[in-house]
């Protein structure tokens, strides 16, 4: 019996075979599609566009902010948009304010953070940051009614007033013990504009472009002449996270760089 169903079993098998050879050998288009999905397991469809969660802060004008018709526009938002483009990457943008942005990074909320985010010595013990795309200096300001304070020295025994997270910030912890001021920290620039406006504090230390553009706008602000070299700002993912989208976002860098339009969006909020 053993030999006999052998046999059945084989005479069966050599009968189908040769029909799916009288039909060219194709399957059933139900098993051609199995087949191809099976193939194709863990791989996304070519089809698919691969969408990365981007924290940015609230307001960092003219970097990130929202423009009279309620859109989120800037340095960053426009220079991210077209380095997706290029890269055939989509964008779901987290506006979270800064401290809020950073944290979203290391608890994997978020993909990636650009935020006017300067490239630093310590924060690269946190993030993988792009190559810079934006090359900053620091600047102090006052109250443009404010006739007393006109250097550094002018600071001491005064409130002086900074952004978390900023070159501003930096460059005034540097130099608080030197001219002896005390700092008050603020986690959006218009409430470090507000504080210096309404006299709580004599002074804050800024981004230029950010305090050049505030004061372009209308803010009641006026520059000091000095201005102190700054850092690079560069777009940050968690530690050894997410490299895929730092190298898209370093080639999509390149290549608007080389095809103008990088400097196109530069020059739309800096001059």
């Amino acid at each position: 019996m053993k030999f006999f169903k052998s046999v059945t079993a084989i005479a069966l098998s050599l009968t189908m075979v040769m029909g799916l050879a009288a039909c060219g050998g194709s399957a059933t288009p139900d098993e051609t599609e199995q087949n191809s999905q099976e193939g194709q397991e863990g791989e996304a469809p070519s089809g698919d566009v691969k969408t990365y969660k981007i924290a940015t802060d609230t307001t960092f004008a003219p970097f990130e902010f929202e423009d009279e018709s309620g859109n989120f526009v800037g340095i960053d938002i426009d220079l991210l948009n077209a380095i997706a483009q290029d890269q055939g990457f989509e964008v779901d943008l987290q506006v979270l304010g800064f401290s809020a942005a950073l944290q979203a990074v290391e608890a994997g909320q978020a993909d990636g953070m650009i935020a006017g985010m300067s490239i630093t010595e310590e924060r690269k013990e946190r993030y993988d940051f792009s190559e810079p795309y934006y090359d900053s200096a620091v600047v102090m300001a006052v109250s443009a009614t404010n006739e007393d304070i006109k250097s550094y020295e002018d600071l001491a025994g005064k409130k002086v007033a900074v952004k978390v997270g900023t070159e501003g910030y930096a460059f005034a912890e540097s130099i608080k013990d030197e001219y002896g001021f005390e700092m008050v920290v603020f986690d959006d620039s218009n409430g470090m504009y507000q504080d210096v406006t309404v006299g709580n504090s004599v002074a804050c230390f800024e981004d230029y472009p950010v305090i050049a553009y505030g004061i372009q706008q209308g803010l009641p602000l006026k520059l000091n002449d000095k201005q102190e070299a700054g850092n690079s700002y560069g777009f940050a993912v968690a530690k050894d996270k997410n490299a895929e989208l730092l190298q898209k976002f370093n080639d999509g860098l390149t290549n608007i760089k080389e095809n103008g339009k990088y400097q196109e969006i530069v020059d739309s909020y800096t001059k």
